[in-house]
């Protein structure tokens, strides 16, 4: 925590303005008004967010300069005459153009770039292994093969083409968005890695394309260096490309809708990683977007990683970026359907039409995390990947077998990074350098997520879906709000929203009214809030509650860990379906208010088990599965649902003066014999109590329900094998199963969360990790079938079962 200076920059206390000014509605008046006030800090305290790995990058976390004093926020959207050198009432009119003009631009040489990369080792090497090379050839023959890749490495920054685009990018992001704060405090240690010389490289979570254009006008705003951004989409205009690529935007080649597509060249990887190269010998910031969900976008990250490892660049200075949307603007897309997204002449205009109509909604919180060094991070060896194992290794033999313990270790998720990027001759350090890039692009992904501020529709999103599901009054829906953002002030959340309780909750209700049913009864006060019950409000809604899920993930995994052992001890009040592996069961029958004691271990195991389930992003990879379980165990007790059971003894298990021989030395000729205090206990089990077991059930069904959309869709895949005719390829498998999952969803008419793209490509990867899918290498690509081992029905329910155990009925 750092102490909240109240000085003019700090502009999120109060609502943005077009919170305020917006419309009343009709139910407005009928929200009970609160005194309380919503405050992004904890009285004279606002979370310290964007930190280094105390334990992965120390010397990177001592190097933050200047005071610690927070500098506040400023709204980027909100220039005014002060920011200028000219004074008068003309320049108040003309001082967005007069800004954008005094901002400093560094230098983009781009001379003899593309010779550079030609005679790059791993260029020539490509095109030697070209069918149709032959020695002696010229450099036209070697341009020649490399076309259309040229354009691309051409890219460079145009001063006056720069200038330009920023200022139409103020106009349009005024247009889109009610402001855009930018977190001021880490821009010193920013400006300092860039004035020393050490290339920055910008890391930030796909969410939508306006990432892409945000990133480097913020850095642009502040005088920091324009980097070069990696774009996902396909672009057939020449005249947009020619464009973009003059402002430092790095294309995909025409010829290839999609990334995947692109690396099927051979010659593409190796010209982007000389290109990288080349950039970070210029000292020039790179700016990249990784989906956590596909791991899109790893690749120019692995190519950052190889060549410090090679030596080739000396070191480079990773910066996580978060941002977070209150409202996710109409041009925005997933990360799976943007890459598919043709961009020409037609839909531009078309879209630049649709903003002279359109009224800006929402606010932009941009969080700039502290640099740290990628060279020290693979050298200090600190991020393990040594005890990586699949996820056969890990799960199999507890889910077939019925073993008590499963092995210790972390599940390796190789399918981030194509193994086909690293190519050497030793093929055990081609592994272990494929698994420090994929741990490095998981830190960056659980870091970016980390410093992504929670919104208030975010907050409202995830009491509507986790807690409210079957709707709630807008007076408890307050409550419940003021609770909600105290929990995660608590967890050194930032929050991005502040001002009275009724303002911060009609306005984020204002803004989810498309996938809400807000009624308003004659006899009751309050309006009633409902969900949409339909995909597409569903999906929009889960999509705003992630980054809650993520604040609340150790939480999250406890209380299923909790609610699997629930289901085992209640048997008689669980009917017959849920226990034979059943997604929909039913509510428990008996009354809750028991005596039950649950063992440690037991509890840890559980928790343990499901770790290795949970999505990318996370859990980050410098802490050991068995560690965050314990710290999951341990949240339980922070929140008050478990607490410790005393055994009632003679001595006291801590007092261990009164114990005989408690602290006594031994003599042994065992070398790996342990005389600590923890050996010298009886071993007992600790064991915990449910708190208030009459109450409890509400938060844990609230914490439950947070990886229950991500647990059903694996039964659901899992029960969806038994009507798919495999093999099939890898593109047309995932789309049938998320044809399947979308028409479980349909004939439930519930649980839509469960049924969206990203969320059937997770399964599906979870699935082959597993084994229950197996890839089949083929020419025309990778097709998925059933394992061998999963050919039999009664093993896929014994998988259904082991699954399902921790979704909370």
């Amino acid at each position: 925590m750092v102490q909240e200076k109240t000085d003019g920059k700090d502009e999120d206390m109060m609502l943005p303005p077009i919170q305020q000014n917006r419309p009343a509605l009709s139910w407005e008046s009928k929200i009970r008004k609160k005194l309380k006030t919503v405050t992004p800090c904890l009285g004279k305290f606002r979370p310290a967010v964007g930190q280094c790995c105390h334990q992965c990058t120390p010397d990177s976390l001592r190097k933050k300069p200047g005071p610690t004093s927070p500098l506040g926020f400023k709204n980027l959207l909100s220039i005014k005459e002060t920011q200028t050198r000219y004074r008068g009432w003309l320049v108040r009119r003309v001082c967005s153009v007069l800004f954008v003009g005094g901002c400093k631009i560094y230098a983009s040489p781009v001379s003899n770039r593309l010779d550079r990369v030609c005679q790059d080792k791993r260029v020539k090497e490509a095109l030697t292994a070209e069918p149709t090379a032959q020695e002696g050839r010229d450099g036209q023959w070697q341009l020649s093969h490399l076309s259309p890749l040229p354009p691309i490495v051409n890219t460079c920054i145009s001063p006056g083409f720069l200038r330009f685009l920023s200022w139409v990018m103020l106009k349009i992001f005024t247009s889109m968005f009610g402001s855009v704060q930018v977190n001021l405090d880490h821009l010193p240690a920013l400006h300092k890695a860039s004035h020393e010389g050490c290339p920055l490289v910008y890391v930030y979570a796909r969410q939508s394309v306006a990432d892409c254009a945000l990133l480097p006008l913020v850095l642009f705003c502040h005088n920091l260096r324009v980097p070069y951004t990696v774009c996902p989409l396909h672009i057939k205009s020449s005249f947009i490309r020619s464009i973009l690529q003059k402002v430092g935007v790095v294309l995909l080649p025409s010829s290839a809708p999609t990334e995947q597509e692109a690396e099927t060249d051979r010659l593409y990887s190796p010209v982007m990683t000389s290109l990288v190269r080349e950039l970070l010998d210029e000292s020039q910031a790179i700016s990249v977007g990784v989906s956590a969900e596909s791991g899109r976008g790893g690749r120019w990250l692995a190519h950052v990683t190889q060549l410090i490892k090679e030596g080739s660049v000396p070191d480079v200075s990773l910066v996580p970026v978060g941002i977070s949307y209150d409202c996710v603007p109409e041009t925005n897309t997933q990360v799976t359907t943007c890459e598919h997204t043709l961009v020409d002449l037609g839909s531009l205009f078309r879209w630049l039409w649709s903003l002279l109509w359109r009224r800006p909604e929402g606010s932009v919180r941009v969080h700039l995390a502290q640099p740290f060094s990628l060279k020290e991070m693979c050298d200090s060896g600190r991020c393990r990947v040594d005890e990586w194992l699949p996820l056969q290794d890990l799960l199999l033999p507890v889910i077939l077998n019925n073993r008590a313990t499963c092995v210790f270790g972390r599940r390796r998720m190789s399918w981030l990074l194509p193994p086909s990027h690293y190519a050497t001759e030793r093929g055990e350090q081609t592994h272990r350098e494929r698994d420090l890039s994929i741990a490095i692009i998981l830190h960056l992904i659980y870091s970016a997520a980390s410093c992504t501020a929670v919104m208030s529709t975010s907050l409202v999103s995830s009491l509507l879906l986790f807690r409210h599901r079957k709707g709630v009054s807008a007076s408890a829906l307050s409550r419940d709000v003021a609770w909600l953002t105290e929990e995660l002030l608590f967890r050194n959340k930032d929050v991005g929203f502040g001002g009275s309780l009724e303002e911060v909750v009609r306005y984020s209700l204002s803004l989810l009214a498309p996938d809400l049913v807000i009624a308003a009864a004659p006899s009751r006060g309050d309006p009633v809030i409902v969900p949409r019950p339909t995909l597409a409000a569903t999906l929009h809604l889960s999509l705003h509650a992630q980054i809650v899920t993520h604040t609340f993930i150790p939480e999250a995994v406890g209380a299923c860990a909790v609610s699997a052992m629930l289901c085992e001890l209640v048997d008689s009040g669980v009917s017959s379906r849920v226990r034979s592996g059943g997604v929909d069961g039913e509510q428990v029958n008996d009354d809750m208010d028991f005596d039950v004691v649950l063992c440690q271990s037991q509890l840890t195991e559980r928790a343990l088990q499901l770790c290795h389930l949970l999505p990318p992003g996370f859990m980050p990879p410098c802490q050991s599965s068995h560690s965050f379980a314990l710290d999951a165990v341990d949240s339980l007790v922070r929140c008050g649902i478990l607490i410790m059971e005393e055994i009632p003894r003679d001595v006291p298990i801590c007092d261990f003066w009164r114990k005989e021989g408690a602290l006594t030395w031994t003599t042994s000729d065992d070398p790996y014999r342990s005389d600590s205090d923890c050996e010298t206990e009886e071993q007992d089990s600790r064991c915990y109590k449910i708190s208030r077991p009459s109450q409890f059930p509400e938060l844990l069904f609230f914490l439950c329900s947070m990886l229950a959309g991500h647990l059903r869709t694996l039964c659901w895949a899992t029960s969806g094998l038994d009507l798919m005719h495999t093999p099939l390829p890898e593109a047309e498998f995932v789309a049938v199963m998320h044809s399947h999952l979308c028409d479980t969803a349909s004939r439930t008419k519930q649980h839509y969360e469960s049924c969206s793209e990203e969320a059937a490509h997770i399964a599906v990867r979870s699935l082959i990790d597993l084994g229950v899918l197996s890839e089949e290498r083929q020419r025309g690509g990778v097709s998925l079938g059933v394992g061998p081992l999963f050919q039999s029905s009664e093993n896929r329910k014994k998988l259904q079962r082991f699954i399902s155990q921790y979704l909370f009925n």
